[in-house]
């Protein structure tokens, strides 16, 4: 599946190159506000102001509902891994519940197939070929597994042994479906785009009233430029599944190898 344009770049390149313009659209709005300035009446220079403000409270609200829905996607991709990782769990523990003859292999083949969920849950999404390879084993186990799972209900047909068995091995099966799919789900591009518009233009909306005012506040400004800068890196990283740098703890899948 095809990547976002933005996800083929570094996070903190993003963030930098953002930053950057912001600095230069503010000193360009300051030029641009003193040239003006002497010919601008007070009025004009009050309804700047009052437009600055309904800027800065657009990009306030595009800030907090940008970070909310990276933060949402976050949460559900860790959720995802849990409830994964808890029906692996489960079908390790109901291979028990197996005829004999059938347990030892279901050991190995969920063995297995632990090892290449946590592999999987290492590669960039950007690495196609990789994640296809391993998706192409992780299909061809989970076809090992349910063959098995046929053969053992064949032997013992009651729902309380292969039966709970299969059920568990579905769950499984349809977890990672979800869990795929919910690294798929990420903060829409175009609401990226214009948080990143509304952040450029406040920094020139902000150096144009400072040029009309005829006081240049470049500290504070650069401040509050650098502290939304970081904001937007961490929307961005936490919308980058297996690329950012804040990424879901697996802790509970690595848990499986010592069962």
């Amino acid at each position: 599946m095809a990547q976002p344009f933005l996800y083929n770049y570094d996070s903190l390149i993003i963030t930098a190159v953002l930053f950057l313009l912001i600095i230069c659209l503010n000193e360009m709005g300051f030029r641009v506000g003193r040239f003006v300035q002497h010919s601008t009446d007070s009025e004009v220079k009050t309804l700047t102001g009052s437009i600055q403000g309904s800027i800065l409270g657009l990009l306030a609200l595009l800030l907090g509902f940008t970070f909310s829905m990276s933060m949402q996607r976050f949460d559900s991709r860790s959720e995802a891994l849990i409830d994964e990782a808890n029906a692996i769990g489960t079908a390790g523990l109901r291979v028990e519940l197996l005829p004999e003859q059938f347990r030892e292999e279901a050991r190995i083949l969920l063995a297995r197939y632990v090892e290449i969920r946590i592999g999987i849950g290492k590669v960039d999404l950007s690495h196609a070929v990789e994640r296809r390879k391993y998706n192409q084993d992780i299909a061809v186990l989970q076809n090992e597994l349910w063959a098995l799972a046929v053969m053992a209900t064949n032997a013992d047909p009651r729902p309380v042994t292969s039966g709970a068995f299969v059920n568990s091995l579905n769950e499984m099966i349809d977890s990672q479906g979800k869990r795929n799919a919910l690294q798929q789900m990420r903060v829409p591009e175009v609401v990226l785009l214009l948080l990143f518009v509304v952040f450029i233009a406040s920094g020139g909306m902000l150096g144009y009233s400072s040029g009309l005012s005829g006081a240049r506040v470049m500290a504070p400004t650069v401040m509050v430029s650098f502290l939304i800068a970081m904001i937007v890196f961490i929307i961005i990283d936490l919308d980058r599944p297996k690329r950012g740098l804040i990424q879901v703890d697996q802790s509970s899948l690595l848990a499986l190898q010592a069962i």
